[in-house]
């Protein structure tokens, strides 16, 4: 592919605009860096059939795995293959700021209402704002840093604890070759750390590395391991790296040697890491677990300084504070009449009175009318309504606070994302399913709903003629049939106690 195509203002101006998902948008900061080269675009039908075959693109150069842009099917069916000034498709950051431009010389048809679109693309704007945009530097950038000789590349999506420096150190010391830190900052490839909060974790170790360059690089996961090992061996060697320490599932690749170093352990005599097995049993421990560390964190118990440098310990509390600090949505959900609202509205209360935490109440009629006014009773309508719920309850989380959602969502799909938009945001999520019966729904029926559906005078009432996906993955289940509504306020107060959400409560006064 060639990038030295010239488009005008004006057709860039008139051109459709479209945000790419977050790991497309990774792909694309790796193709307008060169980090993907000879790759200068995204993917044809040509080169994708030529990969998946000999692992080759159309024109012959050796290339790993797809890298692929899917956009609506109208979007694609609106371009003009054959009219280069109508045929370009501007490419948009999740804030709607230009990124590139893509001139599609190929569209087909993915599923339906989906099409995947190839070309090349060129860079617009100024290359992008977002933290620590000093270290994403291109691979021409940090190519010219690099002293002659070795260099040894590790991608550290993950904060290097003391078993991960030593091995380092050893194999930077056993080549004799110079340490550069690729530290991946695409929203899925970073360990479950926010990105920023990663590159601080590994710059919090930086005294413990040997010489080291670091960089910013906006590596996303993908499907599975060996397409993210293939991949990430292609962008180190771009990068410079000829030798790659794995810390996972890593192929070599690309040119590269891939080192797989020994598992090592903490040896109680003299407090060293050393090779495990050189260890007897009685003297040895074990690196912990991420499930162990994650566990102290949460509980708000330090990590021991056998394992995690003091700095590094200090990152990761900040980036994880304990449940009893951090953000949760609290996401009920059940049949009209179940006792969500009432629920919701009573667990609102305790929390305001521990004081613990700001508490915001986004009851399902209330959204309705001020967040999804317009919208209908659809499956769309209904899903996008819970996606509202949910971006906003994440948003109140992010910053600490405690949302609490109460509306039907009956589709399991649309709860999911909701719980997907929490955890991304940092925060908790709890799901409560509200499981009353419906024919106890149905004798409350306070509003009346069910019996205008029963005589057909309203239609897509949730569990007379629109379904209701029970929840399978559930935090808790609550029938408030024989229950009062401080008892189920209780429950749900011992399961956010129990897990460590909020403090347990003072004596009644």
């Amino acid at each position: 592919m060639s990038n030295g195509w010239v488009l005008p203002d004006e057709v860039l101006r008139d051109a459709p605009a479209y945000t790419p998902r977050p790991g497309e948008l990774a792909d694309l900061e790796l193709l307008l860096t060169g980090a993907y080269a000879p790759l200068s675009g995204f993917m044809t039908r040509a080169d994708l059939v030529s990969v998946s075959r000999r692992s080759r693109l159309a024109d012959g150069s050796p290339w790993p795995v797809p890298v692929t842009l899917q956009v609506p099917a109208a979007l694609a069916q609106g371009l003009d293959l054959r009219d280069p000034a109508h045929r370009t498709l501007v490419l948009t950051d999740g804030e709607g700021a230009p990124v590139a431009a893509l001139e599609v010389t190929d569209a087909w048809q993915v599923r339906d209402g989906v099409a995947g679109v190839g070309g090349t693309v060129r860079r617009l704007g100024d290359g992008g704002h977002g933290p620590f945009q000093r270290l994403r530097r291109t691979p021409e950038e940090v190519r010219a840093l690099l002293p002659p000789g070795r260099v040894l590349g590790v991608v550290a999506d993950r904060p290097l604890h003391r078993p991960q420096l030593a091995q380092i150190a050893h194999a930077a010391r056993t080549l004799g070759a110079h340490l550069l830190v690729m530290i991946p900052v695409g929203e899925d490839g970073t360990g479950g750390l926010p990105p920023e909060s990663l590159v601080r974790s590994i710059f919090a170790a930086r005294d413990r590395m040997p010489p080291a360059t670091l960089v910013a690089v906006p590596l996303s996961r993908r499907r599975d391991e060996i397409s993210d090992a293939l991949l990430r061996a292609r962008v180190s060697a771009a990068y410079g790296v000829t030798h790659l320490l794995s810390t996972g599932e890593m192929l070599s690749g690309a040119g590269l040697r891939v080192l797989v170093p020994r598992e090592l352990a903490y040896d109680n005599r003299d407090g060293q890491w050393r090779w495990r097995e050189d260890i007897p049993p009685r003297n040895r421990r074990l690196a912990l677990t991420q499930a162990e560390i994650d566990d102290l964190l949460d509980r708000g118990f330090p990590l021991p300084e056998w394992h995690t440098p003091p700095a590094v310990a200090k990152e990761l509390a900040r980036a994880r504070p304990p449940r009893r600090h951090r953000g949760l949505v609290v996401f009920f959900t059940g049949l009209s009449g179940s006792g969500k609202s009432t629920i919701a509205r009573g667990l609102a209360d305790a929390l305001r009175e521990q004081g613990e935490r700001t508490v915001t109440l986004l009851d399902g009629d209330v959204v309705r009318r001020e967040l999804s006014a317009g919208l209908g009773f659809s499956k769309a309508d209904r899903d996008l309504n819970v996606r509202r719920i949910g971006w906003v309850a994440a948003e109140l989380a992010r910053h600490r606070g405690v949302a609490i959602c109460c509306p039907i969502a009956p589709y399991a799909a649309a709860r999911a994302t909701a719980r997907e938009m929490a955890l991304a945001a940092g925060a908790g999520f709890l799901l409560v399913h509200v499981a009353t019966p419906l024919e106890v729904c149905e004798q409350r029926d306070r509003k009346g709903l069910y019996a205008r559906a029963r005589a057909g005078l309203l239609t897509g009432m949730t569990g007379v003629d629109d379904p209701y996906e029970e929840p399978t993955e559930a935090d808790l289940v609550i029938d408030t049939t024989e229950l009062t509504v401080d008892e189920a306020v209780q429950a749900v107060m011992h399961q956010l106690t129990e897990t460590g959400w909020v403090e347990p409560r003072l004596p009644a006064f």
